[in-house]
């Protein structure tokens, strides 16, 4: 099962490795790391995404918690959240590309960052299923370089029964 795990962290100097060092020590694959500093810059967020056994990755949760600089370890599998990554696709523009590769990021509302004569750099941002689906799509065209954040996942906040967006 994949898991979105949300790690709050002191932000000092060796805290990633330790939080890391639990994952790669009980073979776990980190599939994607986001790492950033919160609004209070004392503190960072590591959101890790893995796929596991239930049973060993809450012993892994749990030995997270024991770290001295760990403040709050969340599974977001758990709960109802919003995912996001960003991509950065640098794509062929031959003339006779141009306008499709412009009709492509219009319809996945990416962003056009860059421009050469050979090439446009789009920028998108959204779930696992939409950049996968921009990828595939450029693919035909001709991709010559990209590259992905990590994904960052943050909990739906509930207001009675009704789930905001």
């Amino acid at each position: 099962m994949k898991h979105a795990i949300s790690v709050l962290v002191d932000n000092q100097a060796g805290v990633l490795s330790r939080v890391v060092g639990l994952f790669s020590g009980r073979g776990f694959n980190i599939e994607s790391l986001s790492v950033a500093p919160t609004l209070d810059p004392t503190k960072s967020k590591i959101v890790i995404v893995t796929t596991g056994n239930d049973q060993v990755l809450e012993q892994v949760k749990k030995q997270l918690n024991k770290l001295i600089n760990v403040i709050k370890v969340i599974d977001c599998s758990d709960k109802d959240y919003v995912e996001r990554e960003m991509i950065l696709v640098k794509v062929r523009a031959e003339m006779e590309t141009r306008a499709e590769v412009l009709r492509i990021a219009e319809i996945f509302r990416a962003k056009v960052v860059d421009i050469s004569p050979d090439s446009y750099t789009l920028s998108l941002t959204g779930d696992v299923s939409k950049l996968e689906g921009f990828i595939e799509i450029l693919s035909p065209i001709g991709i010559v370089d990209f590259i992905r954040t990590g994904t960052v996942v943050m909990e739906r906040e509930m207001q009675g029964r009704r789930k905001l967006l």
